[in-house]
Order: C-alpha cells, then sequence, then structure tokens
C-alpha cells in the first residue's frame, strides 16, 4: 500500500497579513523580491498572480492608474516589462529599476487595472529596439558598480552613478569594453522573449467598453 499522501494547493489569499498588502492590480498578496537598494526608493515586492512589481510602498489601485495615466500618450502606453527575458535574467541588475520607478508593470497587470475602469487592452505590441536596450543595459549592470551607467552616459535614462570616482572609471572602461560582447548576448535574449510575449518593452493601446 502507498505511503504517499495527497498534496493540496495554498491559495495566494492564505499568505495576506501586514507584511504582505493587496497587489494594487488584482487584489492578490504582494511577496518580497528584492531588497532595497541605494538607486531604489525602498525594497521591491511583486505580486505571484498578475506580475505586477511595487517599490516601496503598494499604495491602491488609483495611484498605480495615475502612474499608468502618466506613461500613456495618445491614448497609448508604452511599458519596460517586468514579465520580461530581461527582467528574469537581470534580477536587481533589470534596467527597469530606477530611482523614479515605483510601479513594474507587465501587461497583465495593466489589463486588471485598466478593467476597473471599463477599459480593454485593444493590443500589445513588442517594441524591439527599446527592449534591445533595456535588455544591453542589463546585461551591462551586471558588471558595473552603478546602475544604469551606460544608459545614463547615453542620455537615454537616469542611472545611479558609483560614488567612488575610480569606481566610476571602472564601470566606464567596463562599459566601454563589454559593449559589443552583451549587444552579441542581448540580441538572442531580446529576441526569444520578443516571439513568446516576453518582451522588454510593449506598446499598448487600451479603449473603454
Amino acid at each position: 500500500m502507498s505511503d504517499t499522501h495527497p498534496t493540496h494547493a495554498v491559495p495566494l489569499e492564505a499568505g495576506a497579513g501586514p507584511d504582505n498588502p493587496p497587489c494594487p492590480a488584482c487584489g492578490e498578496p504582494l511577496f518580497g523580491w528584492l531588497a532595497a537598494r541605494p538607486y531604489l526608493r525602498g525594497p521591491v515586492s511583486r505580486c505571484e498572480s498578475c506580475g505586477l512589481g511595487v517599490v516601496g510602498s503598494s499604495g491602491g489601485p488609483e495611484e498605480a492608474l495615475r502612474e499608468l495615466d502618466r506613461l500613456a500618450a495618445s491614448g497609448s502606453l508604452r511599458i519596460v516589462n517586468r514579465a520580461s527575458f530581461a527582467c528574469s535574467l537581470g534580477g536587481a541588475g533589470w534596467a527597469g529599476l530606477g530611482p523614479e520607478a515605483h510601479y513594474l508593470f507587465t501587461v497583465e497587470a495593466v489589463r486588471r487595472l485598466v478593467s476597473d475602469r471599463d477599459q480593454i487592452v485593444r493590443w500589445r505590441r513588442w517594441a524591439p529596439l527599446a527592449g534591445l536596450a533595456v535588455t544591453w543595459q542589463t546585461l551591462l549592470n551586471s558588471v558595473t558598480l552603478g546602475h544604469n551607467a551606460a544608459s545614463d552616459a547615453l542620455g537615454r535614462d537616469q542611472g545611479t552613478l558609483a560614488k567612488e570616482r575610480w569606481q566610476r572609471r571602472i564601470d566606464i572602461l567596463a562599459s566601454v569594453v563589454l559593449a559589443t560582447p552583451a549587444l552579441l548576448v542581448a540580441i538572442p535574449v531580446e529576441l526569444g522573449g520578443g516571439l513568446i510575449g516576453r518582451g522588454a518593452v510593449v506598446s499598448l493601446r487600451f479603449e473603454l467598453l
């Protein structure tokens, strides 16, 4: 006779508590993901259901929607996708993390947020060049002391430079020497992610029902 016992699935709601506030997008509990970093406003939590990431306090749906509206232009929205290959690969070095980041969106999180105001995501489109830049910077972050230093130097995004002058010089040297190898790795990573819906940058358009 077998000694095995049936396993029971534990719902995400079982993890709800003071340390796991509800996700602004779907209401499921948020769980810890990354500890605080010098280039972040606080520790980072994530939702295991819709994938939304939150830096610092979780706020609520209204605050998350205001952030979406700030990012949107002419009814379209471009997000740095927390469900991307680049994010999975980079972790704390993901280029989507930065000093201004609060909500780290996924397509599913956006879909659930806008549904609260009777909108639907009409289409989604991978932005390959922008996504390649994010993946490239994520790979460079793994070998630099600062965060997003190359993008900062190129004027693309706000980065956090290393504190000491000698550290910044090392970052410049590493970024220059490894720029091409990082690009050669980033191309297949981003291409693979984009083809299966996990590109680093995604454009969305939503409409009223």
